[in-house]
């Protein structure tokens, strides 16, 4: 393929790309809207917002596996038809638990066609290492940006129409996506296709889901009820379970060898805390702006926009920070900015410097940490190196929605709806949300500083102790070091 074309492949599944992060907060200002129409409970809200999120880190560890096997093309064109699908019946759904459900099927679509985006750009420039690192931090950036625009995009929709209109947007954008794609994005599968773990997908599936109901039905049922603390046993089995039959299993779904690498799980848990701070704080944010001050659905929606400011001039920061003093500075420097954006919130409530550190944070961030873990796994397996990823994000995403949202409820009111909530009550529950926010994600820095690469002659530490400064694609499937190592 020439630059041209693979540049060109690149922008199509980057257009994709950011039609999943728009689709994960546009509904956020629009709630108010939604709730007055359909009327769902707090709990319910928490659904519909999270139903997407959820679905699309459940099932993208499993996408990542069918696209390396059967085609990424293929799966790429397969979730945008869905997502399109399912973006239909949400306009057309007339109770919140069919929002639900339509949440839930865009989440499979883009659990689908999320891990080809990265797997296609790792593909397209294989022979070109200088132009995948900038493609990457291109796709990065667009992640995030796509997410916090969707605010805006929603604010004016809802303004200019109704609730309804955030899924009809969806419908011609995949149908149009889908049309260049077919043209501009080449098949690529992996040279040896692994079958699907289905027993994992299920465990971790089920072991996801059993945690964010949990979390979500804990304020209004009461934090220590017997369906509360049984939803969190039967997680924490079944994720004891996955991770028994990861070790066992001969095609597993997450590698043990991606799995005990101590570089990819703190940029896997990197990414994760980012997400959890900043977007669960932004729906936090979005609905203290309408509930609390009294903005319009547009005029929230605006109040978001510097967070994209942040992230994009973070992103362009990032790559001189890791080129001159290694992932480990990057990434942790961008959490610790961000636990100081989520402790400017709770300590005075602004908004304004809140969004400036966080989106500067998640910025230096973002991309450093995508790069270091696509570099551990071969290109052969990248589609699952773009799930992982993926995985990340939007578990990290949910998890934040589900817990910060909790930890409003509980301390604002005690019971499902903080949205009731008086003003003061409202800020007390927000203020231990974002102290929640900036403790776990401070832990995140410390795991970065110790087990990310530093600069050349700083090297960080390994899983097993031993020091290396560029990550070694792994070998999966039983493949040599020889036979997986990037050109």
């Amino acid at each position: 393929m020439t630059r041209r074309g693979a540049w060109a492949a690149t922008a199509v599944v980057c257009s994709a790309l950011f039609l999943i992060g728009l689709d994960f907060t546009v509904l956020n200002v629009a709630i108010p809207g939604l709730r007055q129409d359909l009327g769902p409970s707090m709990a319910e809200t928490q659904w519909i917002v999270d139903g997407y999120a959820l679905t699309l880190g459940a099932c993208v560890l499993a996408a990542g596996t069918l696209s390396d096997s059967y085609g990424r093309r293929r799966a790429f064109l397969a979730g945008l038809a869905i997502c399109a699908l399912a973006s239909l019946g949400g306009a057309l759904a007339d109770s919140p638990a069919q929002v639900v459900a339509a949440r839930c099927g865009m989440g499979l679509g883009a659990a689908l066609f999320m891990p080809a985006t990265l797997a296609t750009i790792a593909h397209v420039f294989r022979e070109a290492a200088a132009d995948r690192r900038r493609a990457m931090s291109l796709w990065a950036a667009v992640a995030g940006i796509g997410t916090l625009t969707g605010p805006v995009a929603g604010g004016w929709l809802v303004e200019h129409s109704s609730w309804r209109a955030a899924f009809w947007l969806n419908v011609p954008v995949a149908l149009a996506v889908f049309a260049v794609a077919v043209v501009f994005v080449p098949e690529s599968t992996g040279p040896r296709p692994r079958p699907l773990d289905r027993a994992g997908a299920l465990l971790s599936s089920g072991g996801l889901l059993a945690l964010v109901w949990g979390i979500i039905e804990a304020p209004g049922r009461g934090w220590l009820s017997g369906p509360v603390l049984a939803a969190f046993a039967v997680a924490a089995v079944l994720m004891a379970v996955f991770a028994w039959w990861q070790r066992r299993c001969p095609a597993p779904m997450l590698p043990p060898a991606v799995a005990r690498d101590g570089g990819v799980g703190a940029a896997s848990v990197a990414l994760a805390l980012m997400s959890f701070a900043v977007f669960g704080a932004m729906f936090i944010v979005t609905l203290y702006l309408q509930q609390v001050r009294g903005m319009s659905p547009l005029e929230a929606g605006l109040r978001i926009t510097p967070l994209s400011v942040g992230l994009a001039v973070g992103a362009g920061a990032a790559a001189v920070v890791s080129k001159r003093y290694g992932a480990r500075a990057s990434v942790t420097a961008g959490l610790v900015l961000i636990a100081a954006g989520c402790a400017v919130l709770a300590g005075d409530t602004q908004v304004l410097a809140f969004e400036g550190l966080a989106g500067f944070g998640a910025g230096l961030v973002a991309p450093v940490a995508t790069e270091t873990l696509m570099a551990a796994v071969p290109e052969e397996s990248s589609g699952l190196g773009s799930a992982l990823n993926d995985a990340s994000r939007q578990v990290g995403s949910t998890l934040g929605v589900a817990v910060l949202g909790s930890v409003l409820a509980t301390v604002s009111t005690g019971d499902s709806a903080p949205v009731a909530a008086g003003g003061d009550a409202f800020v007390r529950g927000m203020a231990a949300a974002a102290w929640t926010a900036a403790a776990l994600t401070l832990a995140g820095a410390a795991l970065a500083w110790f087990r990310l690469p530093g600069p050349e002659g700083t090297p960080g530490r390994s899983s097993a102790g031993e020091t290396s400064s560029v990550p070694e694609p792994l070998p999966v499937q039983g493949l040599t070091p020889e036979a997986v190592r990037r050109p």
